[in-house]
Formats: C-alpha cells, structure tokens, sequence
C-alpha cells in the first residue's frame, strides 16, 4: 500500500534551527533521530514541516495506547480541572481507587506509587533490603540482591552500579555494593550465587524480557525456575515489568506466558498513558508494609492527575482488547520479520508480542544507519547495540499500518 498522505504544517519550522538549538542549550546525553515532532495521534506523528511518521518505537513502551487516545485525554482533562497536586501530606479522592485497581490488577494487595520507573526500581530495592532485615532477620549491611548481565533498569547511581553496559556505568563510581550479577537465563548460575550468599541474599530482580539488550526472551522455563528457586529460599523474586507489562507481549505481564507470579512487580511507562510519569512497586501486604511513615516518599508519587490517568489505563487493559491486539499483531509482525531471515537481510528476530529485537546484517548497516533510512521512508524505529533494531509499535495499530511499516523495513534492507 502506498504511505499516508502528508499533511501541511502551519506554519512549516525548519527542522534544522530547532536541532540546532537544542543542542545549543541541552546536555547532549541523547542523540535523538533527527526530525522534530509537533503532534501525534494513534501511531502516527507529523513533524514541524508537515510530514507524518509511523511510530513503531511507541516511547519504549510509555506509548503502549498510541498517541492522544481520547479516553485518556479525557481523564486528563476532567482531572486537571479539579485537582493535580496535594503531595501525600493530604489525602485525595483518586488515590484509593488506584491503588486497589493497580492491586487488583496484578493479584497483589499494595501499591508503593512512584514516577519514574528508575524510582520504582529503586523503590524496590529499598524494599528488598529493609524486607530482608525487618522480616528475614539478614544482619544489617549483608543484603544482597541478584541481578542479571545486560540488564537496563534505569539510570540512577545505584542502578548503573549493577549495569555491565559500560557507557550506562562509566564514570560514575564509587559504585553502590550488594549486587551479584549472573548469566540473564541461566538457571544454574542463579543458584549457584544463591548457594554462595547463603542467607544474605534477599531478591532477585530480573526483566522477564530484556529490552535495552535487544528484546532479549529467557529460554522456556526460565522464569518458572527463578520462580522455585526464590521461593525455596525465601528470596523475593522482583519483575522488573516497566518495559514488558501492561499488555506489550499479549499479556498483562509478561511473566504470565509461564504461568508465573512474583513477588513484587515493579511498574512504569504505559501505566502513565503517555501523558504524565506514573510508576509503583506492587506486592504483598507483608512485603510492602515493611515501610512505615517518613522511611521513604515522593511529593509527585501518586498525585491525583497521576492517578486518574492510571485509573484509566487499568480499566482499559482489564477489557483485555489491548493483550489481545498485542497477541495478533505479534503475530504478524514476526511473521513478516521472519521472511527477512529467510531472504538473509537479518541475522535473528527476538520478541513476543508487539515486542522485536531485529539483529540486521552488519554488511547492510548499523542500527543507527537503518533508523536513519526508515526515517527518510516515513518510518520512527530505535537502535541499540551494534546492528540491532527494536520495533514496538503502540497496541492500536492497525494491520494496514503495520504491513506498511514493515515494507518500508524490507525495502531499506533488500533494495538500499
């Protein structure tokens, strides 16, 4: 099918002075594609010159219900005539609902809200840690948290002590201690560090899909072993599910295509809507209520407009239309991309749902050159690591949208 037709910006800005001027007057910690955008709706984004771009890159997950969908927008707009911000020094009328929804939602019984996901990951750490000394009895300074290599779970100092991607970790030391860092899939290697720490070792918090890594899948069983094995040991086992969750895969939660239940989910990005930063650790009473007032906090976390927009998502995914969308058009984006193996343009597919990892022929490009040429055809995707690319369109896509993305990626492979 042909691309959309581009529509005229009023008035049309010149991509290049704004470029220009943000770099000017910006850390230069990002180095973003370069086209300007000034609006969006669904999957598609016009930039300041009037043209329309497909979005399969979706904020990395923020965007799982596309651009400007009206029943978010909605909630925004009703909350923000009311009510955005108390700090939690006050009580308000959306916060109750959320946090039993959120629970619901998940089969847990309390909700710790945050913003960022990085905050939630660091929420969950501090959880870990003070569970472990107040309920386990690990003597104090001893508790240690397994991680897995190639991990991405935010960017603070203490985060990127547990990274093994050097640029996420260089210079930044001296880095936060307690971290043991194994094989991501490798059951044995778990236990053996388990094993090894004997009691001190209070979680074990993992992605049940990587996504910085370039969408990386555990294999069969993984998850239900790191399941075991924490539960044998009375270890809490942490779903890092800010990128994976909230329908991407063509579940809730990714960790459900093993049937498995953590102890602690850690939530962000979709749960916001696309509109404002919403996260939170989900788990049990017991787990969370190890917290008590003043031991830790946020003045944004949780605030009413947060909330209501959550609210919606929730109710949004309970329908189950989203996971649905998700299972389907994974299906046949990864149809397509396995063609593209065939005709030897890529190396290897990853992903589930609407969720790939396409590691491209090096001899055709790096993954940055590739996203360079889609952009020239109309089409938003993201690099990672060498010649990787990741593809994750919003959940409301259409087929016809999708297929013509996916063209645009088969003919910058195979025709350059």
């Amino acid at each position: 099918m042909a691309a959309p037709a581009e529509l005229p910006a009023e008035p049309a800005a010149d991509p290049a002075e704004l470029i220009t001027a943000a770099d000017a007057h910006s850390a230069h910690n990002y180095r973003p594609l370069p086209v300007v955008i000034a609006s969006g709706r669904g999957a598609w984004l016009t930039d300041v010159t009037g043209r329309r771009h497909l979005d399969l890159l979706a904020g990395y997950s923020a965007l799982n219900f596309g651009h400007g969908h009206p029943r978010l927008l909605a909630a925004a707009r009703e909350q923000l005539e009311r009510l955005t911000l108390t700090s939690r020094a006050f009580h308000h009328d959306r916060f109750a609902a959320f946090c039993a929804e959120l629970a619901g939602l998940c089969g847990m019984e309390t909700v710790l809200p945050m913003n960022t996901g990085a905050e939630a990951v660091e929420t969950a750490v501090k959880t870990a840690r003070k569970w472990g000394y107040r309920v386990r009895g690990v003597p104090e300074g001893r508790a240690r948290i397994v991680v897995a290599e190639n991990n991405f779970h935010g960017r603070t100092t203490t985060i990127v002590s547990f990274s093994t991607d050097p640029e996420a970790r260089a210079d930044y030391a001296p880095y936060t201690p307690g971290f043991d860092i194994v094989p991501y899939g490798d059951l044995a290697a778990l236990e053996a560090v388990l094993d090894a720490n004997g009691d001190d070792t209070v979680a074990v918090l993992l992605e049940p899909i990587q996504g910085e890594a370039g969408v990386l899948v555990p294999p069969p069983g993984y998850l239900a072993g790191v399941r075991e094995l924490t539960r044998e040991r009375d270890v809490l086992f942490m779903a890092d599910e800010i990128q994976s969750g909230l329908g991407r895969t063509g579940r809730t939660f990714a960790c459900e295509h093993e049937g498995v239940v953590p102890d602690v989910y850690v939530l962000g990005k979709a749960l916001g809507g696309g509109i404002v930063p919403v996260s939170a650790v989900v788990s049990s009473a017991e787990v969370l209520g190890v917290f008590r007032p003043g031991e830790h906090g946020s003045t944004f976390g949780g605030n009413p407009l947060a909330c209501a927009v959550a609210l919606e998502v929730i109710a949004m995914l309970r329908t189950g239309e989203y996971q649905r969308r998700a299972a389907e058009l994974g299906d046949r984006l990864h149809r397509a991309l396995d063609t593209l193996t065939d005709d030897g343009a890529v190396r290897a597919v990853r992903g589930r749902g609407l969720w790939a990892g396409v590691d491209v022929d090096p001899a055709l490009g790096t993954g940055r050159e590739i996203s360079e040429r889609l952009l020239e055809r109309g089409v938003l995707v993201k690099d990672t690591h060498g010649s990787t690319i990741r593809i994750a369109p919003p959940l409301v896509i259409c087929e016809e949208d999708l297929d013509w993305g996916l063209e645009q990626l088969r003919a910058v492979l195979l025709d350059g």
